[in-house]
C-alpha cells in the first residue's frame, strides 16, 4: 500500500509536470456538499486525515493542513507532522496563508469545481500581493496520480413519493418558476444535492448517510428542467415519475450546456455553487444573478405531511435509542464494551425497526476523554474501552422515508461525580430554557442561543459548537438555512427567521477536556404560539425527540419548579409514546428511567 509520504512525493512530480508549483486540496464535492462520496475524499487519500472538514495545500517544497477546533487532536493523530504542517483555520485561513507564503512568480493550482467563485477571488487577491497567481486546473492533479480511486457511485435513483413529499415536483417547480420570473431571470443553476433531491421528489445512494443523488440542474422560469444526472441511474420509473418537462443529460455535459446560454439572466447561489458553473456562463455569454437557490427556504419550511412523517420518525427512532438505552445501562457496567461495539449495537437496534434506510451521520460514540472532541469520529485506531466511572456520549441518527432523526444522550457508566451531575444539570438547563421559549415572529437563532448558555455562562464556562442547526426530510441532517448559535452574520445562518414548520436541533453541552463531554440533544419544529392578549404572532417549539435522560446526572435541587415540571412531563410523554412500542422488560425498565423527579 503506498505512503502518504509517497502520495505526497508522487502529487509534488505533478505539479512540476504541470508547470505549476503548487495545490489546493479541500474536502469538498462538485456541489459544495457536507459530506461527500468516496470519489471525493482526495484531503483523506492524500493525509489520512478522516475529518470532515478540512483542506490542504501543498507547494513543492512545504506543505500545510488547516483545520477547526474540531479536529486539533485528531488531525494530530492522523496526518504525519513531517509532511504537514498543522494549522488552525481559526488562527490563520487558507486565504492568509497564501498571501504570506506565495513567492514572486510561482503558479498555485485549484480545482474550480471545488471552491466557490468568492473563494476564489481572495485567493486570486492574496496571491497577487504575493506576485503568484492562481491557475484553475483542467483536471484534478490528485485523480491524476490516485491510481484505485473509486469512481461515482452508479446506484439507480428512487421516486420519493408524494405520501412522504406532501406536494409533488411539478408544484414546487412552478412556484420557483414564478419567483425566478418575480427576480427577472429565465432560469438559475440548483447545484446542492438535496436541493435537487428535494425539487424532483427523488432520492438516491451516492452518499453516505444522505439520501441523494449526484446530479444539477438548470430550473427555467416556466417550470421545465434539464437534470443532469448520469443516465444510466435512470430507471423507468424514474423516468415516468419525472415526466415530460424534465429533459435528462449526462452528469459532465453541465458545462457544456451553460456555454450555450448567451443573452440569458442565470440565477446562480453564491454560496452554494463552485467557481466553475458561474465560469461557464460568463465563458457563453450568460449574465449572472447572484441569487439564493429558490428551493433553500420552502425545502426548510416543512409541510403538514412532513411534519407528521417527522413526528412518526422520532417516535420510532425513540424506540430504538430507548432500547439501546437500556441495554447500555445493563451492559457497559459490566465491561467488555467499546466505542465500536455500543456503535454497532445502536445500529441493530435502528435495523431492527425493518425500515431504516441507513444512519443519518457517522455516529459519535465518545467514552470518557473522547466526549469531551465535540465532533469526534471513532475508527479502529482511537477505539475506547467503555469503563465504569465515565460518562459515555452518544449522538446518533436515522434516515427513514417519513423523516430524519439526530439524537445526542449522555450514559454515566457506574455513579457519576458531583462534577458530572452539576454540568449535566447546567446542560439540560440550558436545553428547558430553549425547549421553552416562545418568540415573536421575526426571530432568529442568534436571538435564542443565550438561553441555552445563560446557566454555563453563569458558571464561567462555555461550548465551543452552535446550539442548532435546521434539519432536512429524509435528507440532510444539516439543512440551512436557519440555525441557533452565537456565531454573526448571514453567513452563519444565524440571522434568518425562524419560520413556522423549520426543524432544528436543541443541543447545548459542555466539554472538559482529557475529562468527558455532555451533550443533550432533541429536535423540534417551530409552531404558532397561542398566547392569550398576545400583541402580535408569537412561535414556540414542538418537542419531536422522545427517549429518557439520564436520571443520575440531574440534580433536582438545581431545577425550579418549571424546570422540574418540564422534565416530568417530558418523560411522561416519552413512556406514553415509546412504552407501547417495547416489549414488557423495556417498558418497566423506561418506567423507571421515567419516574418524576
Amino acid at each position: 500500500m503506498q505512503t502518504h509520504e509517497a502520495r505526497l512525493s508522487a502529487l509534488r512530480e505533478e505539479l512540476k509536470r504541470r508547470g505549476i508549483s503548487g495545490f489546493i486540496i479541500p474536502i469538498c464535492d462538485e456541489h459544495m456538499s457536507e459530506y461527500v462520496g468516496e470519489y471525493a475524499q482526495r484531503l483523506g487519500w492524500l493525509t489520512g486525515f478522516g475529518g470532515s472538514a478540512g483542506s490542504a495545500i501543498v507547494m513543492i517544497n512545504k506543505a500545510a493542513i488547516f483545520t477547526d477546533g474540531r479536529y486539533t487532536v485528531q488531525v494530530r493523530d492522523q496526518v504525519d507532522g513531517k509532511l504537514f504542517d498543522y494549522v488552525a483555520v481559526h488562527e490563520v485561513s487558507m486565504i492568509k496563508w497564501i498571501a504570506k507564503n506565495a513567492q514572486a512568480g510561482e503558479k498555485i493550482g485549484y480545482d474550480a469545481w471545488l471552491h466557490t467563485n468568492a473563494w476564489v477571488k481572495q485567493a486570486e487577491a492574496a496571491a497577487a500581493k504575493a506576485g503568484a497567481s492562481m491557475v484553475a486546473v483542467d483536471m484534478n492533479p490528485i485523480d491524476a496520480i490516485w491510481a484505485d480511486q473509486p469512481a461515482r457511485s452508479d446506484a439507480k435513483l428512487q421516486v420519493h413519493e408524494n405520501i412522504y413529499s406532501g406536494k409533488d415536483s411539478e408544484e414546487k417547480r412552478a412556484e420557483m418558476a414564478a419567483y425566478l420570473t418575480a427576480k427577472g431571470a429565465d432560469g438559475a443553476v440548483i447545484a446542492a444535492l438535496d436541493s435537487v433531491a428535494w425539487i424532483f421528489n427523488i432520492r438516491g445512494e451516492d452518499v453516505s448517510n444522505t439520501p441523494v443523488p449526484l446530479a444539477f440542474t438548470l430550473l427555467n422560469n416556466d417550470g421545465s428542467a434539464t437534470l443532469f444526472v448520469a443516465p444510466e441511474k435512470i430507471t423507468p420509473e424514474v423516468q415516468r415519475h419525472l415526466g415530460n418537462q424534465v429533459s435528462i443529460r449526462g452528469y459532465d455535459e453541465l458545462a457544456q450546456q451553460l456555454g450555450q446560454l448567451s443573452g440569458k439572466v442565470i440565477a446562480v447561489d453564491p454560496e452554494r455553487s463552485v467557481a466553475a458553473i458561474e465560469q461557464a456562463l460568463i465563458a457563453g455569454g450568460a449574465k449572472i444573478m447572484p441569487l439564493r437557490d429558490p428551493s433553500i427556504l420552502p425545502k426548510a419550511v416543512k409541510n403538514p405531511v412532513e411534519q407528521q412523517g417527522a413526528r412518526n420518525a422520532h417516535i420510532r427512532d425513540g424506540a430504538a435509542v430507548t432500547r439501546f438505552l437500556k441495554w447500555c445501562t445493563q451492559e457497559l457496567v459490566k465491561g467488555g464494551q467499546d466505542e465500536l461495539s455500543a456503535a454497532a449495537k445502536l445500529r441493530e437496534f435502528r435495523d431492527a425497526t425493518g425500515v431504516l434506510k441507513d444512519i443519518s451521520f457517522r455516529t459519535i460514540s465518545a467514552a470518557g476523554p473522547h466526549g469531551a472532541l465535540c465532533h469526534y469520529s471513532v475508527d479502529e485506531d482511537t477505539n475506547l474501552a467503555i469503563e465504569e466511572g465515565q460518562l459515555y456520549l452518544v449522538d446518533s441518527g436515522g434516515q427513514y422515508l417519513d423523516g430524519t432523526t439526530d439524537i445526542t444522550r449522555v450514559i454515566a457508566v457506574g455513579t457519576p461525580s458531583a462534577e458530572m451531575v452539576k454540568r449535566y444539570t447546567q446542560v439540560l438547563k440550558g436545553h428547558i430554557a430553549l425547549a421553552m421559549a416562545r418568540f415573536p415572529k421575526g426571530t432568529s437563532g442568534a436571538q435564542l442561543d443565550v438561553l441555552a448558555r445563560q446557566y454555563l455562562w453563569a458558571d464561567g464556562v462555555d461550548y465551543a459548537h452552535g446550539t442548532g442547526h435546521g434539519v432536512g426530510s429524509y435528507l440532510a441532517v444539516h439543512e440551512g438555512p436557519q440555525r441557533i448559535s452565537k456565531a454573526a452574520g448571514p453567513q452563519a445562518g444565524t440571522d434568518e427567521p425562524l419560520q413556522v414548520g423549520m426543524i432544528l436541533s436543541n443541543e447545548p453541552g459542555y466539554y472538559k477536556e482529557g475529562g468527558f463531554g455532555i451533550r443533550i440533544e432533541n429536535l423540534v419544529l417551530v409552531k404558532n404560539a397561542d398566547i392569550e392578549g398576545a400583541e402580535g404572532a408569537y412561535m414556540e417549539f414542538e418537542n419531536l425527540t422522545w427517549a429518557p435522560l439520564e436520571p443520575c446526572l440531574i440534580d433536582a435541587d438545581m431545577l425550579t419548579k418549571a424546570e422540574r415540571d418540564w422534565v416530568n412531563e417530558y418523560h411522561a410523554k416519552t413512556y406514553a409514546l415509546i412504552g407501547p412500542q417495547l416489549e414488557d422488560t423495556d417498558r418497566k425498565w423506561l418506567a423507571d428511567m421515567c419516574r418524576a423527579i
